[in-house]
């Protein structure tokens, strides 16, 4: 009988994890943007341009609204 590779090894190791948990899924990132996720993303990013990150002097750091007037999280 031929010895087992690694990959033979492995599949049999987690063959119960799999069971329970199905196969691992393998996505692909390329490919075009659709229309909702462009539009999603362009969401995010204005949102994210409403934001700057305040470093304290002993390194940590939080997030404050860019808004002067806002003073709620300063």
């Amino acid at each position: 009988m031929p010895e087992e590779n690694f990959v033979q090894r492995f599949m049999r190791a987690t063959g119960k994890l799999r069971y329970f948990f199905g196969p691992a899924h393998r996505g692909t990132t390329e490919g075009d943007m659709t229309a909702a996720n462009k539009a999603l993303l362009a969401q995010r990013e204005a949102e994210a341009l409403q934001w700057e990150t305040v470093t304290r002097p002993d390194g940590s750091t939080y997030v404050v609204s860019k808004d002067p007037s806002d003073r709620s999280l300063r």
